[in-house]
């Protein structure tokens, strides 16, 4: 008995709200969720989806389907219906989030980034599950790769789309894509053709001048010619052993009229390690927390080897020089169909901006559950996924939000700045009378901690 009484005691603790702070962020969350859930239709989905955003905006430890359906005092089976067997459509939602992404924090030099994420999951049924590299642990293992779509500008970063990618194996095999639900209109893609997919459904909606992404986007002629023909500009790194004839240096000023110049192709690591002190430019990329971030840039006109035979198809090699938390000298390759003449300030501010889709993945995996689900499904991991990304949009309206609100405190913006320390000073229990009432307005949440924008960022992709 006594631990049954520890543990109550400490469930009635974890149930403490400040209610008049939670009635505003329900006014809040009902009104954000207005335009997303429109296109469900009944009142009883909508109802479903409300209370599992507000279970993935809460402070629950595990943000599963059981977790959420506790919560809200209920039973766990209609909720699991709900998001792994009814075959309700998700992309409205994901216009939608692109919709106000683009109109809340949009600007015209806005970054489209790229990145396939790895959810690690045991056994063998669940959709697209297959033993595949994780980056997130930085190793093969049996897990889900979803291909995510972020946006970054100056004002914020956040997720917009995303694909679930189903290996070879998986697509040829129709009994075991039916017994997860998959559409038979799918069928096999690469990761690189699912981001182009994305691109095409929301880059109208998102205004920009760059797309970036890792160096299994970059390493890829393919996909970089598949942008030039979109007239999209792109800046994506490269391994360190990509091939590339200087167009600039050497043999290369001595061009004639029978052919391109005579330079070898070389490693883009051995091309840097030709450069003089003269090819490197200083960026100050920003102030951060233990003083400016400080990189070298340098900047050549090649043509990569997998492009020998169409001459026109010249690129800039960007190379960005900075020292690790060690102190040792990190060089990281890019390829670019961006002008010569670009700033090499501008090149080091999309290169940063590149990583902003790993705060992005990092936020929505810790503050909204997006490796939370426990469905097998197509429709369930696609609806977890999506109402996921929806939840951090909405905490990130709340940050900026509590920024607004305290812009003129000297208060921390870290993750207890809103409303936390207000509500240990003013708690209440809350009872089934006023948790009932809660429920009736929109559902149930704790007070939950926000997790704000980083304020630092590593430049790291390829290290030679």
């Amino acid at each position: 008995m006594d631990r049954f009484e520890e543990r109550r005691k400490q469930l009635l603790e974890e149930c403490q709200i400040d209610v008049e702070q939670l009635k505003g962020a329900w006014d809040r969350i009902s009104q954000f969720l207005e335009p997303f859930l429109a296109s469900l239709g009944t009142p009883k989905r909508i109802e479903f989806a409300t209370q599992y955003v507000v279970g993935l905006t809460s402070d629950l430890q595990r943000k599963n389907i059981e977790s959420i359906a506790y919560l809200h005092d209920q039973d766990r089976q209609p909720l699991q219906r709900f998001i792994g067997q009814m075959q309700w459509d998700h992309r409205p939602m994901l216009m939608e989030l692109a919709r106000q992404v683009g109109t809340t924090i949009g600007e015209a030099d806005g970054v489209i980034v790229f990145d396939p994420s790895g959810h690690a999951k045991q056994g063998t049924h669940s959709v697209g599950v297959n033993r595949q590299w994780n980056g997130r642990h930085g190793k093969v293992e049996n897990c889900q790769v979803g291909v995510y779509m972020g946006y970054a500008s100056s004002q914020e970063h956040v997720l917009v789309n995303q694909r679930l990618y189903l290996p070879q194996d998986w697509t040829k095999d129709r009994s075991r894509l039916d017994a997860c639900g998959v559409p038979c209109d799918v069928k096999f893609s690469t990761r690189l053709n699912l981001s182009l997919d994305m691109l095409d459904e929301q880059g109208p909606l998102l205004p920009h001048s760059w797309i970036a992404g890792d160096d299994e986007f970059g390493r890829s002629t393919q996909f970089r010619r598949d942008l030039r023909a979109r007239n999209e500009r792109y800046m994506l790194a490269v391994p360190s052993n990509t091939l590339v004839r200087d167009l600039e240096g050497g043999a290369a000023s001595e061009w004639q009229d029978s052919g391109p110049p005579a330079n070898p192709f070389v490693r883009v690591s051995a091309l840097r390690e030709a450069l003089t002190d003269d090819d490197w430019v200083r960026v100050d990329v920003r102030d951060a927390e233990k003083g400016p971030l400080i990189v070298h840039v340098a900047i050549r006109r090649v043509l990569a080897i997998t492009e020998k035979k169409n001459p026109s198809a010249e690129e800039t090699l960007v190379i960005i020089r900075r020292g690790d938390e060690n102190g040792k000298l990190v060089h990281d390759y890019y390829m670019s169909n961006g002008d010569r003449q670009t700033p090499a300030k501008e090149f080091a501010r999309v290169a940063t901006a590149q990583h902003r889709i790993e705060e992005c993945i990092k936020r929505a995996k810790s503050e909204a559950g997006l490796s939370d689900y426990e469905t097998r499904t197509w429709w369930g991991w696609h609806h977890h996924q999506t109402l996921s990304m929806m939840a951090t949009w909405f905490l990130v309206l709340e940050t900026r939000m509590g920024k607004k609100n305290h812009a003129s405190s000297d208060r921390s913006t870290g993750p207890r700045s809103i409303g936390h320390d207000v509500a240990r000073r003013n708690r209440v229990t809350r009872t089934r009378t006023n948790r009932a009432q809660l429920s009736a307005t929109i559902g149930t949440k704790r007070t939950r901690t926000l997790l704000p924008p980083q304020k630092t960022q590593i430049l790291a992709t390829t290290t030679s």
